[in-house]
Formats: structure tokens, sequence, C-alpha cells
């Protein structure tokens, strides 16, 4: 008797920790996707001693390696730049008239510096739920993901109404030096040619106890423009004052730029980002999310929900802000000069010209000028937010997360959407990678993903592009 009570306890101890063990590994797929995701963040693609090159080959043999002809890949690159190649590859549909839909991710990441870092950032490490690298959420967390997909829809035979292209680019974080998306479209348009695309921009937001409230889908970016501000005069002897001291009048000048607010202006995505939020904030906030949707807007308001948080007032007009000033060239010497640069965030669809004519009516002097710098913003209208965009948006979330809210958004940032935009082919942020309050560190120390949302939103985009990719649109 005791010796069978023995082999039984031995034997259930055994059974139970078996299945302790097999709830504990992931499942096959799983598992190969991590390998992916991993070999592709431990490789280097910053810009100062990276090779997105390095990257899109390992890409790319990830995905002849599932039978993908090689045909239907290739790396593109300017003769210049052999490290700043891009991956294009193509799952094949079978309506030839149907227009494809383009999965874009960039793979080149932020400068890291290993002394700054609590962990080596080009080294993936699971952490307490998280894992942690640069890179690891901006953008390759997205790139791993669409590589990944086109390899399991390989695989389980999934044949598209429409062709599903992927491309995952460079430069996105440098494009004053390079920008893959850009080149494209100027050198190879056909290459990135699709009737709409899913891009990064968006992810979710989690509630108490880490519970989804609200998946973001992104349509739409405000414009970058800087503006250089300046001033002159003949200068002289410091003990000569006049009326005319450029740093002064700049001084003036941007003093009434600061407390000038642009107008406020809704669009569609906007509009429905209010809406949304409204539903999710505290009554007094919602209330005044609700004055702002009425026409005419209330701007106490909006004075408080800026207060609240910067970000909504940026989505609500265009912003101009000082960020740097230079000026005089010796002390004891009338400056002769004095500038200021002013950048700007614009609404889509405000030209540039119109903004520029605002900054110089605000400041209200001759003797300042303004004038944009740099190469000029891309403007674009955002996207439509239809039904045949929305509907599988909200049929995966309800099947993944019951009862999120889904709550449209327009980028006050600038991701590589920009120069498709204003390529005609409309492009939405969506990740369905949920995040805390405290974000994922893109661009800063500790950068990190929820080893829970990338894996949530692996399937909530393997499962939407299936639907986009026999769809209507």
């Amino acid at each position: 008797m005791h010796v069978m009570a023995r082999g039984w306890l031995i034997g259930g101890l055994t059974g139970l920790f078996s299945m302790v063990c097999a709830a504990a590994t992931p499942p096959q797929d799983e598992t190969v996707f991590r390998a992916l995701y991993k070999e592709l963040v431990e490789i280097n693609t910053t810009r100062s001693i990276g090779s997105c090159t390095r990257a899109a080959e390992a890409m790319r043999a990830r995905l002849l390696s599932a039978g993908i002809p090689a045909a239907d890949t290739q790396i593109l690159a300017p003769a210049d730049r052999p490290n700043d190649g891009a991956l294009v590859a193509i799952i094949h549909g079978t309506d030839k008239r149907a227009r494809p839909i383009l999965l874009l991710a960039h793979i080149d990441v932020v400068e890291a510096k290993r002394e700054d870092w609590e962990r080596d950032p080009f080294t993936l490490v699971e952490e307490n739920g998280w894992f942690y690298a640069r890179g690891a959420s901006d953008d390759k967390a997205m790139a791993a993901v669409f590589t990944d997909s086109l390899i399991r829809y390989r695989k389980e035979g999934f044949k598209p109404r429409r062709d599903i292209k992927l491309a995952l680019t460079c430069g996105e974080e440098t494009p004053e030096v390079f920008n893959s998306v850009k080149w494209l479209i100027d050198t190879h348009p056909e290459v990135l040619g699709a009737a709409f695309a899913l891009n990064e921009g968006a992810g979710g937001e989690l509630g108490k106890n880490d519970k989804p409230v609200a998946l973001q889908i992104q349509a739409g970016e405000k414009v970058y423009q800087d503006f250089a501000l300046d001033a002159t005069d003949v200068g002289g002897h410091s003990s000569r004052p006049t009326k005319n001291n450029p740093i002064v009048r700049l001084s003036v000048g941007l003093a009434k730029l600061g407390a000038h607010n642009f107008d406020v202006a809704l669009n569609q995505a906007t509009r429905a980002y209010l809406e949304a939020e409204s539903r999710l904030v505290a009554p007094d906030v919602a209330a005044d999310m609700q004055a702002v949707l009425k026409d005419p807007h209330d701007e106490a308001a909006v004075e408080r929900l800026w207060s609240i948080n910067p970000g909504w007032n940026g989505v609500l007009r265009t912003t101009c802000v000082v960020t740097e000033i230079t000026g005089g060239h010796a002390p004891n010497a009338l400056p002769q000069h004095a500038r200021a640069n002013v950048n700007c965030r614009i609404l889509p669809g405000v030209p540039i010209a119109e903004v520029q004519q605002e900054i110089i009516g605000v400041l209200g002097d001759a003797k300042i000028t303004a004038a944009p710098t740099g190469d000029p913003g891309m403007q674009s209208p955002p996207p439509p937010l239809s039904p045949d965009i929305m509907g599988p948006v909200r049929k995966i979330a309800d099947e993944l997360w019951p009862g999120v809210a889904i709550v449209p958004s327009m980028s006050t940032g600038a991701t590589d959407g920009r120069f498709l935009n204003a390529a005609g082919i409309p492009t939405y942020g969506l990740s369905g990678m949920f995040h805390d309050a405290e974000g994922s560190h893109a661009h800063g120390l500790n950068e990190r993903i929820r080893v829970s949302s990338l894996m949530e939103g692996r399937r909530f985009l393997y499962e939407i592009v299936k639907l986009y990719a026999n769809g209507s649109h």
C-alpha cells in the first residue's frame, strides 16, 4: 500500500511537472518567431556602425527557407550606400486586377551606447515579462511580425486575393542622411505601389491590471517644417547702443510667437479620436473634449486639455515652437545678427507658405525674416477611415480584446508614412501592440516591449492582413 501510494505520488508529480513545463513552453510557431525576432534585433542597424543590408539579408534568407521564390524577393540600395539595403518581398494574389497591400516597417534603429544602458542594447534580453534591446519595439517588432506572417502564409498555402508586399526599409530614423522609402518612391516607384499600407505609428493603451482599453489606428501625420527667423544690423561698439538690436528685436518677436495659438482644426481622424477618448477619461475631461468637438469650439476647454496633456493640443492645431537660438559675435560689440529656429508641426493639408505668412504676421517686424529651411515638409491629406479599413480592425479586436475601444489618431511626429501618403498610397499606423503609461522607451534608454503585447500584436497583424488581403478595398 505504501509503495503503491508512493508510486502514485511520484507519477502524479511527474504528470503535473510535465503540464507546467508544457504550459511554459511556447508553441512551435512562436518559438520560430522568437528566433527570427532575436536575430533581427541583435543585428546592429545604427547609422554609425550598423548595416541594414545585413538585417535585410538575414530576413530574406528566412523567407527563402520557407519556400518563397528568390524571384519574389530583392534587396535594393543605392550603389553608393551598400549598407542601406531594403528588403522587398511579395506573395502573389489570385486577382491580378486587385492592387496590393503593403506591409511597411523600418529596420534601422537609433544609436545606443552600452555604457548608458543597464543591459547590452544589442542583445535581446527577456526579463520579468519584457523584451529589452534597441529596436525591440521601434520598429523591429513590426518588421519581425510582418516577416513571420509571410512565412506562415507561405507554409499554410494561403492564397490571398490581392498581392501582399513586404518592405523592410532603412533610414527612417535618419532621413536627413538617407531614407529608403523616399529613394524607392523616386527611383523604383512600382516596388512600393499599393492600394494602401500598414505601418508603425499606433499601438494600444493598457489600463488597470494591464487590461487593453484602447486600440489605436493612425490616419495621417502632421507635417514637419523648420523656419529660420533672422534679425540683422550693422552692429557697432557696445558703448553706443541703438534701438535696432537684433537680439532684442528677435526676442520681442519670439515672445509674441510663443503666446500665439494657431486655430483649432479637426479632421476625420482627430474628431474620431476625441469622440473615442471622451468615453475613456474622467467626466470633466470628457466634457471638455465634447466642448472642443462643437462648432464653434470652446477655447477655454482647449486650454484645460492642453494643461493635462500637451499631446492633445498637438492634435488639435498646428504648433510652432522655438527650439534653438544664436546671436552676437563678441561680448563688447552690438550684435550684427540673431537667429532662431522655429520648429512647426503643421496639420495635414495646410500649406507651408500659409504657416510662414502667419508667423510673419505674428512677429509684426519687417526687420525679422522668416524662411523655411531644409527639405519642404511632405504634404498629404489624411487617409480615409473607411468601413473597408475599420471593419477588419473591429472584427479582429473584438476576437482578441472584447470591448476594447478603437481610437483613430493622427501622429504629431513623423514616420515613413508621410512619403507614402504624399505619393498617393494611403498609409495607416496599426500594430495591435499595447503599452502601459510609461511606454516603450523608444529612442531612449532600455527600450522595451511587453512579451505578451508582442505576441498579441503578432496574432492581430497576422489575422488582419489576411482579411485585408481578401477584401474588396
